[in-house]
């Protein structure tokens, strides 16, 4: 298994190789529904990619961001036994090269789902998959 840490390396790994890929993206702390996705990504796939990346901004002010669990070898091992190719951990500088939020969800998303209780929730959802 391949670790990525920033965009470079991604590339690299990805680039020395060609099939389809399952993309399987989490925010860590890895569990029974993530392996499910990952030999379902398997099953379908070439290559199969995860990224672990706890992206600060879907955490509201007074949501402990730094409560969030991470168990990073854990979460290794998990890849590793599930047959992923490449594990994608990049550090929030790599993700994010400004301090503020440039994409902003359409205003419906703001109302139902995750949105009506954690408002801007979506805005970090789209700025780190944008």
């Amino acid at each position: 298994m391949i670790i990525a840490r920033n965009a470079v390396e991604l590339r690299a790994a990805l680039d020395s190789n060609t099939g389809s890929i399952g993309f399987v993206p989490t925010m860590g702390a890895l569990h029974i529904g993530h392996r499910t996705l990952i030999e379902r990504a398997r099953k379908e796939n070439e290559r199969v990619v995860v990224s672990i990346f706890v992206n600060p901004t879907q955490f509201l002010a007074g949501e402990d961001l730094s409560k969030y669990p991470r168990r990073e070898e854990a979460d290794f091992k998990i890849c590793q036994l599930s047959g992923v190719d490449v594990l994608f951990y990049p550090e929030v500088s790599t993700m994010y090269t400004h301090d503020e939020v440039s994409i902003k969800a359409p205003d419906v998303r703001g109302y139902i789902l995750e949105g009506a209780i954690r408002p801007g929730h979506f805005d970090g959802v789209l700025n780190v998959v944008m």
